[in-house]
């Protein structure tokens, strides 16, 4: 194979659940596209690494910041909905069932990983709950052995704070990820939250 048609093979491979079949298949995709097709993926690429960034104040990604959910004013102020990656409250708002406000924490708490509490957002969250007229807390972590245990342990950190805890409701498959549930199996899970 060619060294650049093989390089990119090497760099599409990289993405998650491509394996080295797709990756070549992506990789003539592109070869075979016209120029001009080919610079505008480029230039997508390289406009994300320069213009996304992270909300300073709910850890969403953003091109502008304050990002647009925290600047809504016409969010529900006394709810924020606790996720683990950003592609959750992308997941989250199409379901177009939760109005409140957002805390991306950035993972989960693994200790077989190396990743403790202080390697999230939690600090800030906290932060955001004594400053703010903040009166529910919905835990919506994945339903994982981490996110369960990332769940209980912010549970355990709001609850002397006293506001309310819920959990989303297991509508959501074991081992499943947010990202890749279908929009009602989501919105059910909103509607039949749980409190702690």
């Amino acid at each position: 194979m060619v060294d650049s048609l093989e390089k990119l093979v090497e760099e599409f491979s990289k993405f998650p659940g491509i394996g080295k079949k797709t990756a070549q298949r992506m990789a003539f995709f592109v070869l075979k596209q016209r120029r001009e097709e080919s610079e505008a993926l480029a230039q997508a690429i390289l406009d994300v690494k320069s213009k996304v960034r992270y909300c300073s104040v709910c850890f969403n990604i953003t091109e502008e910041d304050p990002c647009s959910i925290c600047k809504d004013e016409k969010r529900d102020r006394s709810m924020i909905c606790v996720v683990e990656e950003a592609n959750d409250v992308m997941a989250l708002e199409k379901t177009n069932q939760y109005k409140g406000l957002y805390h991306v924490l950035g993972g989960v708490i693994s200790p077989l990983d190396g990743i403790g509490p202080d390697d999230l957002k939690v600090k800030e969250l906290l932060a955001r709950l004594k400053d703010t007229q903040i009166k529910e807390v919905i835990i919506a972590t994945n339903p994982s052995t981490e996110g369960e245990a990332t769940a209980l342990y912010l549970a355990k950190l709001i609850k002397p704070l006293e506001i309310k805890v819920t959990r989303i409701a297991r509508g959501l498959p074991a081992g499943g990820d947010l990202e890749y549930a279908d929009q009602t199996t989501l919105a059910s899970a909103l509607e039949g939250r749980v409190e702690f």
